[in-house]
């Protein structure tokens, strides 16, 4: 029984141990950056994607999941996702944003369109940096690798 007992503790010891320390990456709703903006301002990346896009999963897998870009988000900025066609009204900057339909199934909300559009036309996914104004510093198209962003992300700390 003594040996059972140890070998449990031995075991039980050895997987505790061995799990590695997983940090997540902090998301955050648009009224809650309003909310911490005013008593911590920091710059802003919105992440913008959609259900079906292939790419934003991707990125949400890998780059997102990098523990240097989690280190960054976290510590110097404020990250938010945004699913382009969310149909829940959002509150930002004291604007109503809305989900605007374009089909029988389609539309994309007013927000995303807002800070991811370029002539006009959005892409998915697109990640957007907000400076301490909150106006929009840059917006990338597309998947973006971890080095890629770490890169950014240093640059706009």
């Amino acid at each position: 029984m003594k040996k059972l007992f140890i070998l449990i503790i031995f075991f039980g010891s050895l997987v505790s141990f061995s799990q590695n320390e997983k940090t997540s990456l902090k998301v955050f709703t648009f009224s809650e950056v309003e909310e911490l903006h005013q008593k911590k301002p920091k710059p802003v990346i919105v992440f913008i994607y959609t259900n079906w896009c292939k790419y934003c999963h991707g990125m949400e897998k890998t780059t997102f999941k990098n523990k240097k870009v989690i280190q960054l988000l976290n510590e110097n900025f404020y990250f938010i996702k945004l699913n382009g066609e969310e149909k829940n009204d959002i509150t930002f900057l004291g604007k109503i944003f809305v989900y605007k339909p374009t089909g029988t199934n389609t539309g994309i909300h007013e927000l995303a369109n807002e800070l991811a559009s370029k002539k006009g036309r959005i892409s998915y996914p697109t990640t957007v940096f907000l400076n301490l104004k909150l106006e929009i510093d840059l917006q990338l198209n597309g998947f973006n690798k971890a080095k890629d962003i770490i890169k950014l992300l240093s640059k706009f700390q």
